[in-house]
């Protein structure tokens, strides 16, 4: 059963940095990998992805040059990296897999999903 598993969430003041991780007990070198988002109320939206080498990176406007993903296989893990913070940063963060593509911001393209993990930015 492929499990991912995020942590690394928490509260942050405005500003404030932190850094996510994604365990995932498949063998990650295979997948894409991507973080996703969703605020209370709000659709889930794209944040991050990264393809299988890492050499394709993509991210949302809204969180470039303050968002860092990466991975690092022999670990079978993917971080997200987050610094200068926003109280709209608030959200339920989900890392996900794709097997066939190489990390686009289409949540339909993802095939699994970890559970989230919180991340509340306080003003």
């Amino acid at each position: 059963q492929v499990q991912l598993v995020e942590s690394g969430g928490g509260l942050v003041q405005a500003g404030g940095s932190l850094r996510l991780s994604c365990a995932a007990s498949i063998r990650a070198s295979l997948y894409a990998m991507g973080w996703f988002r969703q605020a209370p109320g709000k659709e889930r939206e794209f944040v991050a992805a990264i393809s299988q080498n890492g050499v394709n990176i993509n991210y949302a406007d809204s969180v470039k040059g303050r968002f860092t993903i990466s991975r690092d296989n022999a670990k079978n893990t993917v971080y997200l990296r987050m610094n200068s913070l926003k109280p709209e940063d608030t959200a339920v963060y989900y890392c996900a897999a794709d097997l066939w593509g190489s990390g686009t911001n289409y949540p339909d393209h993802y095939e699994y999903w970890g559970q989230g993990t919180q991340v509340t930015v306080s003003s």
